[in-house]
C-alpha cells in the first residue's frame, strides 16, 4: 500500500509539472497518480505493450496515465 501511495505521489507530481498547471494538492496528486497508473496500464495494453514491473516502469506508466487524465479533465472543464 505504501508502494502505491509513493508511486501515486511521484506520478501525480510529475504530471502536474508536465502539464504546467496549478497543483491539485498532495492528496489529489496521489489519487491522480494512482488513477493514472490504472489508465496508463490500460492504454499500454491496448497497444500491445506490457511492463515487467519494478519501480521505474510503474512510475512512468502512472505518469503517462496521469497526464492523459489531466488533459481530459481540462478539455471537459473548458467544453
Amino acid at each position: 500500500m505504501i508502494y502505491t501511495i509513493v508511486v501515486g505521489l511521484v506520478a501525480g507530481w510529475a504530471a502536474g509539472k508536465i502539464m504546467k498547471g496549478s497543483g491539485y494538492g498532495v492528496l489529489m496528486d496521489i489519487l491522480l497518480g494512482i488513477a493514472g497508473g490504472l489508465v496508463g496500464g490500460l492504454v499500454l495494453r491496448l497497444f500491445g505493450f506490457y511492463t515487467t514491473g519494478g519501480l521505474l516502469p510503474t512510475i512512468l506508466v502512472a505518469i503517462l496515465g496521469a497526464v492523459l487524465l489531466v488533459a481530459i479533465a481540462r478539455k471537459l472543464k473548458k467544453g
